[in-house]
């Protein structure tokens, strides 16, 4: 079919959804895609849906253009479609056109992101995708959700994870500044990206001290670098001392740095598998067991902090930048 036809049948039901017919022009456009299916005509079937679910999403047919995005989805794996900037523009498009309560947003998000996996060079996700998702979500307060999104990202994600995570940590005691920051830190550790978990600290120290105007903190230099330290928080000393020793490559200090810390470590034992594993990949200390990263992650995320952290300022999902680390 030429793409003077595609486009004339395009406006054809656009035209039905605008004059109201949403259920006659939502099975127009699934025939319509199975039949380019058979052709193979993959840019056609896209063309076409990707316009259909944009008209109907926009018309308050959520449940039928929810339908057309998954169908969307199906396609790219179908015509082995790869994560570019078209492709991943269209579900950015379409992810700002989906109510939150529409059911089937949720497995458009988690779709979305198998299918960049499968079909696109990263195996845990496109970041540029996982950053956009990332971003959406923490702009709707949605924190358990975004804060794995946002850690496989891109370097513009640990600035909306880390400001993310203080607010979260804002609304809960104190003491437990170094409980959220750790969220993404050893996360980041884990994941060979020393650059972020320094911009959370970093991210943490400075609302810290600004907020927090009579909490005591002493800035200790050497020659290579200096840190920002808090006597009144120990857990959160650790991080900071332990990415430092991460950066130098110095297997006795990081031992010592456990030892040291052993009676605050002991008060977050889910920390410990997080802690062996950073010891191997850094310092070849070798360990009996491993856990996939992922599962490791989950377990880590799976308690502590708010229910869900509420009143928060929203943060646009603008599009995303580059997903290489500098």
């Amino acid at each position: 079919m030429s793409n003077r036809s595609v486009e004339k049948t395009r406006n054809r039901l656009k035209k039905l959804i605008e004059d109201g017919s949403h259920y006659e022009a939502h099975q127009q456009l699934r025939v319509l895609c199975q039949r380019y299916l058979k052709q193979e005509n993959y840019p056609a079937a896209i063309d076409i849906v990707f316009t259909g679910a944009t008209s109907l999403l926009k018309a308050g047919q959520s449940g039928s253009g929810g339908d057309l995005c998954l169908l969307l989805l199906s396609v790219y794996r179908d015509g082995g479609v790869k994560p570019t900037s078209e492709s991943k523009g269209r579900i950015y498009q379409l992810l700002n056109l989906l109510p939150t309560e529409e059911p089937t947003r949720k497995r458009f998000l988690n779709e979305a992101v198998a299918w960049s996996a499968k079909n696109g060079e990263y195996p845990n996700g496109d970041p540029d995708l996982h950053h956009f998702i990332g971003n959406l979500l923490a702009g709707e307060d949605e924190a358990y959700a975004a804060e794995k999104h946002l850690l496989l990202g891109t370097k513009e994600s640990a600035e909306v994870l880390g400001q993310l995570l203080y607010r979260w940590y804002a609304a809960d005691d104190s003491f437990k500044v170094g409980h959220y920051a750790a969220r993404a830190v050893l996360p980041y550790l884990l994941l060979n990206n020393v650059r972020d978990a320094n911009k959370v600290l970093d991210i943490f120290s400075s609302n810290l001290t600004e907020n927090n105007k009579n909490l005591t903190n002493s800035l200790v230099e050497s020659m290579t670098s200096e840190i920002r330290v808090f006597p009144s928080l120990p857990l959160f000393n650790f991080l900071r001392l332990l990415v430092l020793t991460v950066e130098r490559g110095q297997a006795d200090t990081f031992r010592n740095l456990r030892s040291h810390y052993a009676s605050h470590l002991n008060d977050v034992p889910d920390w410990n598998e997080a802690l062996d594993q950073i010891g191997e990949i850094y310092f070849d200390i070798q360990i009996r067991r491993q856990q996939n990263l992922l599962d490791m992650m989950g377990s880590m995320f799976g308690g502590g902090g708010p229910a869900q952290p509420s009143g928060r300022p929203r943060l646009q999902a603008a599009a995303p930048s580059s997903a290489e680390l500098d």
